[in-house]
């Protein structure tokens, strides 16, 4: 049993006195049944739906979700009421509720209650839990991003195929952003096979994109993820996969226009695996090509290629960046993007050593702040760590200004 702090009808009674009300008065305003408003002020919390909850809360001024948790805690302090599964699907459907109005917080603590009184691991009101939580958990904090996805990830498969499509590209692009390579490579995959199956049953699937959609993502990223493992000549049998798609049932105007975009992700791509390879010579049309686009993500994740290359085989690209300078100042708008800001912080990474290597010490500092800054606000120990080392190396060159602000952060280990 869990203990309540206050009834909740004492509140509802509390907030009568104070404005002056009567039961029937209450009843009216709120739209409530009066005999159903007498039994929760008899101590029988579930007699008042969430809706009616909300509907005091607005005739007593209170934000909504005031009563939300006092609502819970009595209900479960019964200790058979979640004993029986129609009592836990109410709470489930109050969660539900409140997930698509967007109430995240109060939701969360629903979806919570219904994990903890559900006997049937197997569940799809379990799975649905685990997934809302998984979704809600998400934010620039790269730790508990990869907790909620240990937690969610053994419910993926129990969740109905419609929405286990959307999970699996959610989990897809938040180990992405987390770097768990071995984990893209095994959610991409079963996202093709997925999609691809679903598309041979024939059957209408009422996914939120397109089956393509969820088949062209499942090659990029497996095509991305092998790049990242430097296997370049695997990859672009990935690329080339999704940049000339191919799909067995007509396509609509609008998801003839996806298509479209997954042949233009995988020409860009392909100039990224020819760059990373060391290929000099392509660099000016691969950053007219970027300047054609004018994509700033496009952009973003051009510059890193580009940076890399000339780290790994040293060759100047002083006059790619200057020419996209004005964007290189814009990155700064991906910060509170789950991916995007994993892509600007290995920007600052790759510029930061491309500076010191062009002897440009103090620029070199300044982008490894940068770096640190994100680092730090996404809680990525070990982008952290490899910052603060990088800036050690460099320290006594460093400005008091620089030094400074390198002395704000914190000393972390690994």
């Amino acid at each position: 049993m869990r203990g309540v702090n206050r009834p909740l009808r004492w509140e509802i009674e509390d907030h009568m006195k104070l404005h002056g009300y009567n039961l029937n008065q209450v009843a009216e305003l709120a739209g409530i049944n009066a005999g159903n408003l007498s039994r929760a002020l008899n101590g029988v919390a579930r007699s008042i739906t969430i809706g009616q909850l909300d509907a005091l809360a607005k005739l007593f001024g209170q934000a909504p979700g005031w009563l939300y948790e006092l609502y819970i805690e009595e209900c479960i302090s019964e200790e058979k009421w979640l004993d029986n599964p129609k009592n836990v699907s109410i709470i489930f459907a109050a969660a539900e509720q409140l997930f698509q109005m967007e109430r995240l917080q109060e939701a969360e603590h629903f979806y919570q209650v219904v994990i903890d009184g559900t006997k049937d691991s197997f569940s799809e009101m379990l799975a649905m839990s685990h997934y809302r939580l998984f979704l809600i958990a998400q934010g620039k904090d790269a730790e508990k991003n990869w907790r909620a996805v240990i937690r969610f990830e053994p419910y993926r498969n129990r969740l109905p195929e419609h929405l286990q499509l959307a999970a699996l590209l959610k989990l897809t692009k938040v180990c992405f952003a987390l770097q768990k390579w071995d984990e893209v490579e095994k959610f991409a995959d079963e996202l093709a096979e997925l999609s691809m199956a679903l598309c041979k049953t024939r059957e209408k699937v009422e996914s939120e994109q397109h089956l393509v959609y969820y088949y062209g993502a499942g090659l990029l990223f497996k095509g991305a993820t092998l790049e990242k493992r430097g296997l370049y000549d695997q990859s672009k049998k990935y690329v080339r996969g999704y940049a000339n798609l191919e799909w067995p049932e007509p396509l609509d105007e609008e998801v003839k226009k996806e298509v479209e975009m997954f042949k233009i992700w995988g020409k860009a791509n392909l100039y990224t695996l020819e760059v990373l390879a060391g290929n000099e010579g392509i660099i000016d049309e691969y950053a007219d090509y970027l300047a054609n686009l004018n994509w700033l993500a496009d952009i973003l994740a051009g510059l890193i290629t580009i940076l890399k290359s000339a780290n790994t085989y040293a060759f100047s690209v002083d006059h790619v960046l200057s020419r996209f300078s004005e964007a290189i100042h814009a990155f700064h708008s991906f910060n509170d993007d789950l991916i995007l800001s994993d892509r600007h912080l290995r920007f600052r990474y790759h510029k930061a050593i491309y500076e010191f290597r062009h002897g440009r010490i103090q620029a070199g500092l300044d982008e490894t702040l940068q770096c640190l800054a994100l680092a730090h606000n996404m809680s990525r120990n070990e982008d952290y760590v490899r910052c603060t080392a990088l800036f050690e190396q460099y320290k006594d060159y460093a400005s008091e200004q620089q030094i400074e602000s390198f002395l704000q952060y914190p000393i972390r280990a690994v």
